[in-house]
This record gives structure tokens, C-alpha cells and sequence, in this order.
């Protein structure tokens, strides 16, 4: 706690005498005098907070504009290219199944149409090294000028490298049957206060692997949508294929299978950021019912510390051809 200064002190008394002067020939010079004090004194209250609340705020702007250089890249440069630039040597992308979206791209030849995206959402770790970014894409065949022929959402996690530069290093999306025009952009709204200090970030990657296994296992005994219900959280997006997007935890879990079709799944990898409040997995799932397999497909997970534990903040499914 930091004490007033002697010279502080002195100011205040100073003040005082004059609003004492100042009331005797005026008695409203004193309310004037005191709403310009109020004033006067206001933005070092206001920068303070700021201060203690901005950072995380910036870094998620940061991440917004490198998005935004993203698609504007492949408006001027092209889908390949764009890719090529913005994804990290060993960023994923699905086709359906993961695969190093770097050797993809490099094996494809560069083609016309526009791809475009907008970002809606957006978070990154108290640590500002692991965010990721979701709202609607459009294609157009023939570029800019044309109609869009495909919609959908798109969802990228992006991970700051060695050099301080954000890189995609997971890019998934959806496709639905009519476009949804992003909103404002919007950050969360719940951000809780905490430890500054680091984390082991191996000893974290296999306790979030380990968790994402026992939800799947929650899921298998006692259903999809009550095993979403338990490891939610409140705030948590999904997407799923041909659905608008589900925000909030109600909606979220109207989207998972009914009771009685198993949903379960295997991670592959998981990571997280190096304060520990945000990580991400990504694996594959089946859908049985009664012995038979009705989809499979590749699924990448969220997940963010709510008052010390892990919750799902964001999970997109999508299934393969049908089996």
C-alpha cells in the first residue's frame, strides 16, 4: 500500500481551504469546484484499472488483427498462399482427418475463388501465448464479385512461436446450410483473476489429456448430453455441421446426441498455455447405438480454469463420410 506523500497531503489541505473561501461568496462555486475536482481527477482512477485490465484485453485484439491479415492474405493472395504464410511448420488442419496443414498446402496447386472469413469471438491465455478465434467463412468460386456457394464457421487456434509471432496451429470448421453474419466482436466476459506464475507445461498437457479421456468415459456411461451438462462451461461455443452456432451452456448441450447413442472419443494431443488457464485437445470420436457405428469423425476441444478446474469453453465435432 502505497502512503500519501508529504506533498499530497499538502495539496488536499490546500483544496480544502479554498472550497472553504470559495463557499463563503458562492455557496454553488462549491459544488462546481467539486465536480471539477471529481473530473480533474477521474482518469488516474479510470488509467489505473485499465491498467490491471487491458493486457489480456490487447492480447486479444492482437490475435483479432493477425486473424484479420489472415483472411485479408487470402483475398490478395490466395487460399494456398494464405495458409502457407499464416500456419505454423506443424500446425493441423483436417482433411477430414488431421493432417500437417504446411505439406498439404505445399502439394496443392493455388486455385481461383475466394475463401473469406470474419472472426466473431476471440480469447487467449492469461500467459498471452495461446488464443483461438471462431466466427463465419463464405467461399465464392469465382472471387469477390461472385455469390457465395458455401458457408459455414470456421474455428483457429493460434499459438505464439519462439519469435514472439502468433501462428495457426489447429484450423477446423463446419459447414452449414445458410450463412450466420457475424456479431459484434465479442471477448469473454468472465475472466477470473489469478496467479501470475507459470505452470509445467508437460505435466499440464497429460493432466488435460487425462481429463479429456474421463469425459469421454462420463459420456459413454452415462450419455452425451450428461456428461456435456457436467464439464460445460457456462459460456462454452459449439459448433456442430448444418447448425447455427450454440453459445451458452443450455443451447450448447441441445446440440449432443440424445441418451441412448454413445458418444465417445480418443484424444490424440493435447496442450496448453504456459500460465495453465487455457489448452486445447483433438482426437477422433464415434456415435454407436446399440453396436452400430453411425458416424466417425475428428473432434478439437477447448478447454478453460474456471475456479481451479477444467471446463469445456469450446468444442467442434464433425464426422467423416458415413461409415
Amino acid at each position: 500500500m502505497v502512503k500519501p506523500s508529504h506533498s499530497t497531503s499538502h495539496c488536499k489541505t490546500l483544496d480544502a481551504m479554498v472550497l472553504r473561501v470559495i463557499e463563503r461568496k458562492n455557496p454553488m462555486s462549491r459544488t462546481l469546484l467539486i465536480l471539477f475536482f471529481a473530473f480533474a481527477l477521474a482518469p488516474f482512477s479510470i488509467d489505473s484499472f485499465a491498467q490491471k485490465e487491458s493486457a489480456r484485453t490487447k492480447n486479444r485484439r492482437a490475435l483479432v488483427e493477425m486473424e484479420h491479415a489472415f483472411a485479408k492474405a487470402a483475398a490478395t493472395k490466395g487460399t494456398r498462399d494464405a495458409f502457407l504464410e499464416f500456419l505454423a511448420e506443424d500446425g493441423i488442419i483436417f482433411q477430414p482427418a488431421p493432417v500437417n496443414g504446411k505439406k498439404y498446402w505445399t502439394a496443392r496447386q493455388p486455385r481461383k475463388g475466394l475463401l473469406s472469413w470474419e472472426p466473431a469471438f476471440a480469447d487467449v491465455a492469461r500467459a498471452g501465448d495461446l488464443g483461438y478465434t471462431t466466427g463465419p467463412w463464405e467461399f465464392r468460386p469465382n472471387g469477390p464479385d461472385d455469390k457465395p456457394i458455401a458457408f459455414g464457421q470456421y474455428f483457429t487456434i493460434w499459438k505464439k512461436q519462439s519469435d514472439g509471432v502468433w501462428k495457426a496451429v489447429l484450423d477446423r470448421g463446419v459447414s452449414t446450410d445458410k450463412p450466420f453474419a457475424a456479431n459484434t466482436l465479442q471477448f469473454p466476459s468472465n475472466d477470473e483473476s489469478s496467479s501470475s506464475s507459470q505452470v509445467d507445461v508437460a505435466k499440464g498437457r497429460a493432466t488435460l489429456f487425462a481429463q479429456d479421456g474421463k469425459f469421454s468415459q462420463t459420456s459413454a456411461v452415462n450419455g452425451a448430453r450428461t456428461a456435456f451438462n457436467l464439464y460445460l462451461a457456462d459460456d462454452a461455443r459449439v459448433l456442430r455441421e448444418n447448425a447455427a452456432p450454440a453459445i451458452g451452456k443450455s443451447a450448447s448441450a441441445a446440440l449432443m446426441p440424445e441418451n441412448g447413442r454413445a458418444l465417445t472419443w480418443q484424444p490424440s494431443a493435447a496442450d496448453i498455455s504456459k500460465s495453465g488457464d487455457l489448452g486445447y485437445t483433438y482426437g477422433t470420436f464415434e456415435l454407436n447405438t446399440r453396436g452400430v457405428t453411425l458416424q466417425r469423425g475428428s473432434y478439437v476441444r477447448v478447454w478453460k480454469k474456471h475456479s481451479g478446474k477444467w471446463k469445456v469453453a469450446f468444442d467442434v465435432l464433425s464426422p467423416d463420410a458415413q461409415p
